[in-house]
């Protein structure tokens, strides 16, 4: 079975989430993370990153994909999703709280420490 999973899906109206897709609003939009050479290498690598952060582990994945939950230290659920785009040369993300209004910026700072891991090793 190698079904091709879908994009990471748009954030909701809620302030919990970031997404580097195009229809993300604007205050939940991040970059995606861009990389040069071996699409499959840079992605192996961003998955060696996201799963080194503390209590995260991978959930699902498949070619070109995962989703991974991430627990604050309180032990709430986030879920992180990666997908490679080798054409655009990019790994899109998303990282959404799956409970409450805010997250406190929590998402958006996970993105971002996780782009400073992953650029600092290019």
């Amino acid at each position: 079975m190698d079904m091709k999973p879908e994009p990471v899906p748009p954030c909701p109206k809620r302030p919990n989430c970031v997404c580097s897709r195009d229809d993300a609003p604007r205050r939940n939009r991040v970059a995606p993370l861009a990389f040069e050479g071996n699409p499959e290498a840079a992605f192996a690598r961003f998955r060696e990153i996201v799963v080194g952060l503390p209590r995260t582990t991978v959930a699902e994945e498949a070619p070109g994909w995962f989703r991974a939950v991430c627990r604050t230290r309180i032990g709430f659920a986030d879920d992180l999703e990666a997908r490679l785009c080798p054409e655009e040369g990019v790994i899109h993300v998303r990282s959404a709280s799956r409970l409450g209004w805010s997250d406190m910026g929590v998402n958006r700072r996970r993105v971002e420490e996780l782009r400073r891991r992953f650029e600092e090793r290019d």
